[in-house]
């Protein structure tokens, strides 16, 4: 090892360990923003800490290439700065982010070009459970039958909110019905020891915080989570139970916004999650708790694993094809990978630089529930071999500039990935009355807790929102999505001549940021069947005072309150939400 690759090493390091620190302070926030319910700074916070990955990366490279003065790009240094790395952190507490840390900062130098596994982390499984039983993140009580109430008591006061409880004996009342009614029957399995575990650190996301543990009976286990509202009258409360295993992956869904946790150790939470949740990737759980950058890194290796063991071939994704994203997938694959067209099929006129602002600007914000995450890569490589013609037919038509060949690898340039689902045109068409109906209702509230969130989705056409596996909608196509405060929303004019009502184009002057939602009935146009379901549930979407009334609220401070779980759910019934209908799924 030389001095310079030394000091390398020990600089990506040191990075890493201030981008820890700030990205820790940031979350520590979290209750103080919560009790205060200072919305505004929740989302503001969030943002925040979704830059700083990239603002330590910046400032690390920029200091690698005083380090190395001016031999940055010699990747005979970055060979040995890696095995000095893996030296430094092999007995730090999150090695394998800091193994991310460092992929960044020699994909940031190099381009994304080259990526090999000995220069870089980038596919060393990161064997890192943790001590899932540790006091340092566990709450743990032994059940004995008789004490219900004084383990659900000691886990609300174990919080320490700074805030009082606005009715803490009606909560234990409510929660210790709940478990009598619903948890008892698997409680009692024998002589079994029964013990009940809570992490010590809240997940804070939107305008809740939740308690998240298991009820293990000797050997199995099941999920409880306990989600805290705030009563905006410096109080809290408990709004619900959750233990079924859907409601429990709803809440962390791939729909959904990163939460924030105080956790010193994010494997250790991770692998807890993991144990309540085995179905979920473990990408998907680092995201979940804020740690995405990694989860970007773990998503990679999980791709590349499936990838080998799977002799299915690249094809193009079933449904209508898009007009500014080419999207292909294997069959056997539940996720889809999306490419942006070097040029778009009219009337799309917008620009490269505009959709990818649009996929920047969902990452930061509060999905809601109803925006798929996405995973962005640069110069990602492929067996060009496993591509079906049609579909090597397809790229070198739409998006050539981004292709690159080199023998059998082939290369693009920038990609998207997101999660397979079933675009909502195709599940209409073998969907039964009652499917039909249930989500039709998910399409509408989709695009009202969207707006909600101050988002517009721009063109919502049925082929732009896909069905997850529990029957939610969840939108996907951002090329033309806004804040929903940025629109001008319209009354379609009066034809006043027969000239006018006759027109084929627009008589009338229309901006870009002019809207008019009577015209959104055109988005079920073949599809009367939907449209009749639609307009029984949703027509308030088609007066422009909806969406009117709507912004005024945002303007004036207003956030939503997103719940992940269903209404019927709650404890009580509350009038929190949008004219009286509260926000939830």
């Amino acid at each position: 090892m030389t001095a310079v690759t030394r000091r390398l090493a020990m600089a990506i390091l040191n990075g890493f360990d201030a981008f820890f620190a700030e990205y820790k302070n940031i979350t520590l926030g979290a209750q103080a923003r919560f009790e205060s319910a200072d919305w505004q700074a929740c989302q503001k916070a969030m943002r925040a800490r979704l830059e700083l990955w990239k603002q330590k990366r910046a400032i690390v490279a920029e200091a690698a290439r005083t380090i190395t003065g001016g031999t940055i790009e010699n990747r005979e240094h970055w060979l040995e700065a890696k095995e000095e790395f893996a030296e430094l952190i092999r007995n730090h507490d999150n090695f394998e982010i800091a193994q991310s840390f460092f992929n960044s900062i020699y994909c940031l130098v190099f381009n994304h070009e080259k990526i090999r596994k000995q220069h870089t982390f980038s596919l060393v499984p990161a064997e890192h459970a943790g001590p899932i039983d540790s006091r340092s993140i566990l709450r743990r009580f032994k059940y004995n039958g008789d004490n219900t109430q004084d383990i659900i008591r000691s886990l609300l006061e174990g919080c320490e909110f700074n805030i009082p409880w606005e009715d803490l004996e009606r909560d234990i009342g409510f929660i210790t019905e709940a478990v009598n009614t619903q948890l008892i029957p698997q409680l009692n399995r024998g002589d079994q020891e029964v013990w009940v575990e809570a992490l010590e650190s809240l997940f804070f996301r939107n305008k809740a915080a939740y308690l998240v543990g298991r009820i293990k009976v000797g050997s199995t286990s099941f999920p409880v989570v306990l989600p805290i509202l705030h009563t905006e009258e410096s109080s809290i409360y408990v709004d619900t139970l959750l233990h079924d295993p859907d409601d429990i992956s709803i809440l962390f869904s791939f729909s959904r916004s990163y939460f924030m946790v105080d956790a010193k150790i994010p494997s250790e939470y991770v692998a807890f999650l993991h144990q309540l949740m085995p179905h979920k990737e473990i990408f998907e759980l680092y995201n979940a708790m804020g740690m995405q950058k990694h989860g970007k890194t773990e998503f990679y290796r999980f791709a590349v694993a499936d990838t080998m063991e799977s002799e299915q071939p690249y094809i193009i994704a079933p449904g209508i094809k898009g007009m500014v994203m080419l999207v292909f997938t294997r069959p056997d694959f539940d996720y889809v990978y999306k490419v942006i067209k070097d040029k778009f099929t009219p009337p799309k006129e917008m620009s490269h630089e505009h959709v990818r602002s649009c996929y920047r600007l969902v990452k930061r914000w509060d999905r809601g529930g109803r925006m798929a995450d996405t995973q962005e890569f640069n110069k990602l490589a492929f067996d060009r071999r496993r591509f079906s013609d049609e579909l090597m037919a397809e790229l070198e038509k739409e998006a050539p500039s981004l292709i690159e060949v080199k023998g059998n690898a082939l290369i693009l340039d920038h990609v998207y990935i997101e999660r397979k689902m079933i675009p909502l045109n195709l599940y209409l068409k073998d969907c039964n009355d009652e499917q039909l109906y249930s989500v039709m209702d998910e399409y509408g509230k989709a695009i009202k807790q969207l707006a909600a969130g101050n988002l517009f989705p721009g063109d919502m056409l049925l082929k732009n929102f896909g069905v997850t596996r529990h029957g939610r909608v969840v939108f996907y196509d951002y090329d033309e999505i806004c804040p929903l405060t940025d629109c001008n929303f319209r009354r379609l004019p009066v034809p006043q001549t027969e000239e006018q009502e006759m027109a084929t184009q627009p008589w009338y002057e229309v901006k870009p940021e002019d809207v008019f939602p009577e015209e959104f009935r055109l988005f079920f146009s073949g599809n009367q069947r939907a449209k009749k379901v639609f307009d029984e549930l949703h027509s308030d979407l088609y007066n422009p005072d909806y969406w009117c009334e709507l912004q005024e609220k945002i303007r004036n401070g207003y956030v939503a309150d997103v719940f992940p779980y269903r209404r019927i759910q709650r404890f009580q019934q509350r009038d929190e939400g949008i004219n009286g209908q509260v926000a939830s799924d």
